[in-house]
């Protein structure tokens, strides 16, 4: 949903990238003093950065092409919104590439931005502030899972209490590329998937402690997919998405559709964004052992978070500047 840069009149226009393991998005917002997101314009594409970065830990070239490129058709549009400041980070495969610094060098030259590379537990927190801003308002302590591209965030929030962030290095590309190597997966590739995950998430749990009765919540491209297939719709609708609850029952009854399914069957499934036809099983595969594993029957979908987050850190930290 965008509007012209002239629709909103309280508050910083901004704009944010996040340049991600699978894909990078694009926002530009005005932020308000109490820290809401109008959009004004918005866009996002696939672009698979770490496409091989788990194995070889090294930034393709022709992946960070792929991103400059998409990056020099953003800047101009930035431009026409006048903004106050943009801000780029980049997360999980930069952050393990050896190669990174070619990358954000070659940003720098080419685009002329700094790019800001944040630590999952930094990333989680930004997830955070943008999650918050729009969670219905009887929500108060919740866990929220971010599954990304090569890693995955874990962020308890109790009213009162500093927020508990885990990262994990497992997400939807990782997990592909090192379990889901056959089309539809194997039997034994989900199985090995679902170890994984549930090792990785009895380590979480042991540090997060008692989650009894807190409300799960989820961000991030495959959460909101989730929601979007479990609702048949044919285009995205953010009104749609944004505060869906998905069953676990809803869940494990699409991963069984999905994992029946080549790549090339799962194209044209309502709801499923072109190019996630792949990844998309991982993902499915990680909420459902991480929901399993913690005990959750339900997840409440945020259509907002890193995006959002970043923007409203931000603006903060502008507003910290003047004062």
């Amino acid at each position: 949903m965008s509007a012209a840069p002239s629709t909103y009149s309280d508050g910083k226009v901004l704009a944010g990238v996040d340049i991600g393991t699978l894909t990078c998005r694009l926002l530009i917002g005005r932020v308000s003093d109490a820290g809401q997101v109008a959009e004004l314009h918005s866009d996002r594409r696939i672009l698979r950065l770490g496409e091989g970065v788990d194995r070889t830990r090294m930034l393709r070239p022709e992946a960070m092409t792929r991103v400059i490129r998409t990056l020099q058709e953003w800047k101009p549009v930035i431009e026409i919104y006048r903004v106050e400041r943009t801000i780029a980070v980049a997360t999980s495969a930069v952050r393990d590439a050896v190669n990174r610094d070619e990358f954000l060098d070659r940003v720098k030259r080419e685009i002329g931005w700094e790019v800001e590379l944040i630590s999952g537990e930094e990333e989680a927190r930004r997830t955070l502030l943008g999650i918050r801003s729009g969670l219905p308002a009887d929500v108060s302590t919740m866990l929220a899972l971010d599954i990304g591209g090569g890693s995955t965030e874990f962020i308890l929030d109790r009213p009162g209490s500093a927020p508990v962030v885990r990262s994990i290095d497992l997400g939807v590309v990782r997990l592909t590329e090192r379990c889901l190597r056959r089309d539809p997966p194997a039997a034994d590739e989900v199985q090995a998937a679902r170890v994984w995950i549930r090792k990785e998430t009895e380590t979480v749990q042991a540090q997060l402690g008692d989650v009894e009765g807190v409300t799960f919540v989820g961000t991030a491209g495959t959460i909101t997919t989730l929601a979007a297939m479990a609702q048949s719709l044919p285009a995205y609708e953010p009104a749609r998405i944004h505060n869906h609850r998905l069953s676990l029952a809803t869940i494990r009854d699409l991963e069984q559709e999905l994992l029946r399914r080549t790549k090339l069957q799962r194209q044209g499934l309502p709801g499923l964004e072109r190019g996630r036809e792949d990844v998309i099983v991982a993902g499915t595969i990680i909420l459902r052992a991480v929901m399993e594993t913690l005990g959750q029957s339900e997840c409440l979908v945020s259509d907002l978070g890193l995006r959002e987050g970043v923007l409203i850190d931000l603006a903060r930290r502008l507003e910290n500047r003047e004062s």
